[in-house]
């Protein structure tokens, strides 16, 4: 199956058929690089690829393109992306009918993707003990399911993890103070995630009652843990945080210790179905599993 002819050919009939206004995808920038595209005509299909190299999380254009009840957009998704899509709606943030979602089969992202450094070596951290194949929700499923293997248990995040829970509590707060010293306060992360979509970020306020927008170590501790317990069974482990972080920050280790924790206790893992988080259950009062 060509996958990107079959791509462009189903953006252009939902386009010309009038059921979205937007398809959001990828394309091949100028300088080679796999990157986001926004398609408003059909005419402008070709742009439109798929290879290994397409990294980002598309889902987190959609608070932007879904401003009012009647807007209708089409995504191209990956597995761990579709998850986001479930979370979102769970959330109450979009609903089911204002999104053509185009799943994609996935074999793995190249690890340099987005930086123009994919070279066809190894896959991304994320990839590597991987065994979704297929999308949790779509509208139209694109591509040859490929086979599962040469799949670990034990990736680069497990290992590390496991490292760090073999350390003191001490050890692992001189650990992450020193990673959160590196951070510029640039938000990269933050923007990537499609979780974070909050009109006023807290942490971007002067008047912050809590936290500032200082550079200190406190403020950067209060930032980072902070947003990580605002992601706490809604993170769906796509990394994009991570990979767009400039200081090299192992963000994604803190969503995933915090991941693993409540899939532990409660069985749940974010975005597999359209089900509210369990701390989000828990704080307003329902059982959970209601």
């Amino acid at each position: 199956m060509d996958v990107t002819k079959t791509l462009q050919d189903l953006a252009c009939d939902l386009l010309r058929e009038g059921k979205v206004s937007t398809v959001i995808g990828y394309e091949v920038g100028p300088r080679g690089r796999t990157r986001p595209v926004f398609i408003y005509d059909p005419e402008e299909v070709s742009r439109l690829v798929w290879n290994q190299n397409a990294t980002h999380n598309l889902t987190t254009y959609l608070h932007h393109k879904l401003q009012k009840p009647e807007d209708r957009v089409a995504v191209v998704v990956k597995p761990c992306d579709s998850r986001a899509i479930n979370v979102l709606l769970s959330d109450n943030k979009i609903t089911r009918e204002q999104v053509y979602v185009i799943g994609m089969a996935c074999e793995g992202i190249q690890e340099g993707a987005g930086f123009g450094r994919a070279n066809g070596g190894g896959l991304q951290a994320r990839c590597q003990t991987c065994t979704e194949r297929t999308p949790v929700v779509y509208d139209t499923l694109i591509g040859d399911v490929p086979e599962v293997k040469g799949v670990s248990d034990v990736g680069p995040y497990e290992k590390e993890l496991e490292r760090l829970e073999g350390l003191t509590p001490a050890e692992r707060m001189e650990f992450w103070l020193s990673q959160f010293d590196r951070c510029i306060r640039c938000y990269a992360c933050r923007q990537a995630c499609p979780m974070c979509d909050c009109p006023t970020c807290l942490y971007e306020r002067d008047d912050s009652l809590w936290i500032g927008m200082g550079t200190g170590v406190n403020e950067k501790r209060t930032f980072h843990l902070g947003r990580a317990f605002h992601l706490a069974g809604r993170c769906i482990g796509c990394d994009e945080c991570e990979r767009v972080c400039p200081m090299d920050i192992p963000i994604g280790l803190l969503n995933r210790k915090i991941a693993k924790e409540i899939q532990e206790m409660f069985k749940f893992q974010a975005g597999i179905a359209p089900v509210p988080s369990p701390i989000t259950t828990i704080l307003s009062g329902e059982e959970v599993g209601s």
